[in-house]
């Protein structure tokens, strides 16, 4: 089936404006059943869930299904389970306390200078009991952390590798399946962030056998929660930090601190019609989310290719980031200029009524190690697929007065 942008803008009432939002990587606009879903279930079903009454029953069921639904989004049925959360930062701060509970002083956790803070800051605090913080640095000249550094760092102390699987603010998508063998062959786990994969491509951790793989669904069409996986003995070693009465292996409860959000479960759930749209497809089985997201991918991959290759033509434009017009890079692409501020060009861009954004993105480790001044850092344009190539053109033309 051809898909046309028209049809697809169509779903997301808040695309139906002049604005061009081009700020994807921030958190992405949501198709209108996803936000009535969430409306409905405050309307008809917000009460508390376990009980035997109508309501709660169906709130039960709405709670059960969207972690089914997630498990099914990330390839995960049959090799763990899915705990939802509110973000992807509080999600880690949750699972590096419940491992340092069971590591002891010396052991080793590994963080990749590219990582958003979310996915190392949690690690690095673990230093104050003891743990041993080493960093996988970037080489500069290919902004990469090559996996020959990785084997260098690793010891038979080391427990943990977090790594992003997309940078937020360089784009480009490292081999995660690569980096799990390499840590697993050293006896290491791995820690993925898919938060700036996860809106590009189908996320897949049973065949990429990541330990942990976290994304934030409010970046993926949805509300505003994360959700993490976890394998199955990935979980078994670890205690979660709920109520003590909550047995241990009663997960994604023994995870899930309080009470999730029922009513964003249900705009999760809300968003299984837009994936059967883009694949074409009247069921809402794993193959669906992978037809989705081809569709998604073929549709952004134009729109990346031409502002890379624009911005190429600027010889005071610097990319920061492989910026790949293939499949290893996302529609994500930062970069700085050699006289410009990265704030000044953002104000003007925002003046065209267009929306992009100037930063240190939360990279800031990644920031310091490439030199890139943290007040200013950098200019991002995020690209999606229900952007247009209308919207990049005027992006170029304002860019083409500018720089």
């Amino acid at each position: 089936m051809s898909i046309d942008r028209a049809a697809i803008r169509s779903w997301f009432p808040t695309l139906d404006s002049d604005f061009a939002f081009l700020e994807n990587a921030g958190g992405s606009q949501v198709p209108r059943m996803v936000a009535d879903a969430i409306r409905d279930y405050m309307l008809s079903d917000y009460v508390q869930i376990g009980a035997g009454y109508g309501q709660s029953k169906r709130a039960t069921e709405v709670v059960a299904d969207a972690h089914a639904f997630v498990e099914r989004f990330m390839n995960a049925q049959g090799v763990g389970k899915v705990v939802l959360g509110n973000s992807t930062t509080a999600l880690i701060n949750i699972l590096a306390n419940a491992y340092a509970d069971i590591w002891n002083p010396g052991d080793e956790v590994i963080v990749a200078d590219t990582n958003h803070e979310a996915n190392a800051g949690p690690w690095a605090r673990l230093a104050k009991q003891g743990i041993v913080v080493k960093t996988w640095k970037i080489d500069p000249s290919t902004f990469g952390c090559s996996l020959e550094s990785l084997t260098e760092l690793l010891t038979p102390r080391t427990k943990m590798v977090a790594s992003p699987h997309v940078s937020n603010l360089l784009g480009e998508v490292v081999d995660i399946k690569a980096i799990t063998d390499v840590a697993h062959r050293a006896g290491a786990k791995v820690v993925a962030d898919g938060v700036a994969f996860a809106p590009h491509r189908a996320i897949d951790v049973a065949e990429w056998g990541v330990d942990w793989y976290v994304y934030s669904t409010y970046k993926v069409y949805g509300p505003h929660m994360a959700a993490l996986f976890g394998r199955t003995e990935a979980f078994e070693e670890l205690t979660g930090p709920n109520h003590f009465f909550i047995p241990k292996d009663a997960i994604p409860y023994k995870f899930e601190l309080g009470s999730i959000s029922h009513e964003g479960c249900a705009g999760l759930l809300a968003l299984r019609p837009y994936l059967q749209y883009l694949a074409d497809s009247e069921t809402s089985d794993r193959q669906t989310v992978v037809k989705a997201f081809e569709a998604m991918e073929a549709l952004e991959a134009p729109l990346k290719i031409r502002l890379i290759q624009y911005l190429r033509t600027k010889p005071e434009v610097q990319i920061i980031g492989l910026a790949d017009e293939g499949v290893r890079s996302v529609g994500t692409i930062s970069f700085v200029h050699k006289r410009l501020t990265s704030s000044a060009i953002v104000a003007e861009i925002d003046s065209r009524n267009m929306g992009i954004r100037y930063g240190h993105m939360y990279a800031v480790r990644l920031c310091e190690a490439l030199g890139i001044d943290l007040n200013e850092g950098v200019v991002r344009v995020s690209l999606v697929h229900y952007n247009t190539p209308e919207e990049v053109e005027r992006l170029i033309a304002a860019f083409e007065e500018i720089l």
